[in-house]
């Protein structure tokens, strides 16, 4: 009854999804004496069956392409040297095996955070994931690819099984000064001492850098003192400039000095001229005064008068302009700068006068001041170029202080970027703002 009703049910499934039969030979038929050699494939096309699940993008696992072969003779390290690394790691995607070398360039030359992610996948399913020197360039990678966190992965993975070098911690530290992050890479130095690691010259600098980056006067003082004493390490040009620029930055311009005063060496002319660049910014002109002095005795005179000849070039519309200070400027300049100078003053301008040395009264000092030869070069190009372009000043002298504020407030209000080279540095004034960040 039961194989009749199975007949029966069988006999009632439409044609269309009848299975079909599968064709056994007689050696695998356990009874050859049965008439049937077929049999009946259970899962062949019945629509009750349960489908394998859907391949996940997430998955762990990654089938290849059945129809997609490893392309042959492709020369991975001739591709990398010609900056193909892109087209490089796609084949090694593909299963294109590379060598020691291919991975070494690869890491060295990638400057993508997106492809370097690649290159570390292919590296660990790689032979030579095992390499410290493989490992420690893929942390030069991320650290240059600006992505720290990565790169502290992968450096503490390398701790744990000891395969640091002193150098793999500076390139840690000086990473988190260059992206802001200065304190992280002082609290970094600390768990270097703390695993035993001796610090070397290099170290210093760069713990002194990171001071710089944060502020922290004591604690590079405190590291100053422990590289001498404790380490028994020689402080050179660049830890004393080091110092001094945390000083300096800090308004410590008295200890700036003194230290100064107590180097074991001559300082040279880029010391004074870090200490005169402070003093500038901080208003002490004493002290700028003398760092002059210092570096140039015929540059000051016995009254304290500079003797100084303004000369700009301004570059705008395709054409440069030269002007000097006495040269005959044209009405309309004068007009310009003047408005300008009233809504400057309206934007909270104040001149500041300590910049005048002459023995005049304060209004004849702001007048001295509004007619820099800078300011007389960028009135010009406000009107003689058309607006939003950007006016390019050269100057022959350094820009003092008063000016430097003056053409941050200018760039804000005529919407224009203003550059001027002054004998020591590129200025980019744009929107209020200088690039020097009010040091130079």
């Amino acid at each position: 009854m039961a194989s009749s009703l199975s007949s029966l049910q069988f006999n009632f499934i439409p044609k269309h999804l009848k299975p079909k039969p599968i064709p056994i030979p007689d050696s695998h038929i356990s009874n050859p004496t049965h008439k049937s050699k077929h049999i009946i494939s259970a899962s062949q096309n019945n629509p009750t069956t349960k489908k394998p699940p859907p391949f996940r993008k997430n998955s762990t696992f990654r089938p290849k392409p059945t129809n997609q072969t490893p392309p042959k003779n492709i020369n991975l390290a001739a591709l990398c040297k010609e900056g193909k690394l892109k087209e490089t790691i796609e084949f090694m995607s593909q299963g294109v095996v590379a060598n020691y070398d291919v991975f070494e360039f690869l890491l060295g030359d990638c400057d993508d955070l997106e492809l370097g992610k690649k290159v570390q996948q292919l590296l660990i399913r790689s032979r030579y994931y095992g390499d410290v020197k493989l490992k420690s360039k893929m942390v030069e990678m991320y650290v240059k690819c600006g992505s720290m966190r990565d790169a502290r992965r992968v450096f503490d993975r390398m701790r744990e099984r000891d395969e640091l070098s002193l150098s793999l911690w500076h390139l840690m530290i000086k990473g988190y000064v260059d992206i802001g992050e200065a304190d992280a890479g002082l609290l970094l130095f600390g768990q270097m001492k703390e695993l035993g690691v001796s610090p070397d010259e290099e170290t210093f600098r760069l713990v002194i850098l990171a001071c710089d980056g944060v502020g922290a006067v004591q604690e590079c003082l405190g590291q100053f003192k422990s590289m001498k004493n404790e380490y028994k390490l020689v402080p050179g040009v660049e830890h004393y400039k080091g110092v001094i620029n945390v000083l300096g930055k800090a308004g410590h311009l008295n200890e700036a000095m003194e230290f100064i005063e107590n180097m074991p060496f001559e300082p040279a002319d880029d010391v004074w001229e870090c200490l005169m660049n402070y003093a500038q910014i901080h208003g002490d002109m004493e002290l700028e005064d003398r760092a002059k002095a210092i570096l140039d005795p015929t540059m000051v005179l016995p009254d304290n008068i500079m003797l100084t000849s303004g000369s700009n070039m301004i570059e705008g519309k395709n054409k440069v302009h030269e002007y000097r200070t006495p040269d005959p400027y044209k009405e309309e300049v004068y007009d310009k700068l003047n408005g300008l100078n009233g809504q400057m003053r309206d934007a909270g301008y104040v001149p500041d006068t300590r910049y005048v040395l002459h023995d005049i009264d304060q209004e004849a000092k702001e007048k001295a001041l509004m007619y820099h030869s800078e300011r007389l070069a960028i009135a010009y190009g406000l009107i003689s170029t058309p607006a939003r372009t950007t006016l390019r000043i050269i100057k022959n002298l350094r820009i003092c202080g008063d000016c430097h504020n003056a053409i941050k407030i200018m760039s804000k209000i005529v919407g224009r970027e203003l550059i001027v080279r002054d004998n020591k540095r590129f200025h980019h004034f744009k929107d209020g703002k200088c690039s020097c960040g009010d040091y130079w």
